[in-house]
């Protein structure tokens, strides 16, 4: 193999890319260290951000952010009526209450959700999406969903389902 690729896969040369670069580097002054958790971890961590950019890009025509895509998401997917708590959001997205606070506000001035009284708690809230921000997610999930269908052009069906198994697999050990 040359510099340039580090391995195969199904027969095709695969690149090498900057983690291997780092990993490279680790052998040479530490050959000591089992640096193979850095090909995957150094990999997921790059691959998230780099994707989490691309989503924030396409989401960006809508005026929302990746943050804010994320509530009114969580509202759509809950099914009819669209309607939680700003507790359960805040659970569902692991965000501190203050967290949750400053993006439902900054929702509902764009008029994609709306907040009123609980009818069964006196003193909490319920968050409902509304007419504006159903069209606005449906449309923007799409965006988003395109732009993650690009990224995963290179494997086939088969490798992306591989795939899918084996993170849920890692996923369940972290």
């Amino acid at each position: 193999m040359t510099e340039a690729s580090k391995d195969t896969v199904d027969g095709r040369a695969v690149p090498a890319d900057a983690v291997d670069a780092i990993i490279d580097q680790w052998h040479a002054v530490r050959p000591d260290l089992d640096v193979a958790p850095m090909a995957v971890f150094g990999r997921i961590y790059r691959i998230a951000r780099a994707m989490g950019d691309a989503v924030e890009r396409a989401y960006a025509p809508y005026g929302i952010s990746r943050g804010e895509f994320d509530v009114v998401a969580t509202l759509r997917r809950s099914g009819a009526p669209y309607t939680l708590s700003p507790r359960q959001l805040s659970a569902t997205l692991m965000l501190t209450t203050g967290g949750m606070t400053g993006r439902l506000d900054k929702l509902e001035k764009a008029g994609l959700l709306g907040r009123r009284p609980d009818p069964h708690d006196r003193r909490g809230l319920q968050v409902t999406i509304t007419d504006r921000g159903l069209a606005l997610i449906d449309e923007a999930v799409a965006a988003g969903l395109e732009v993650q269908r690009a990224a995963l052009k290179g494997l086939g069906e088969e490798e992306a389902a591989l795939l899918t198994d084996l993170l849920r697999k890692l996923m369940a050990e972290v």
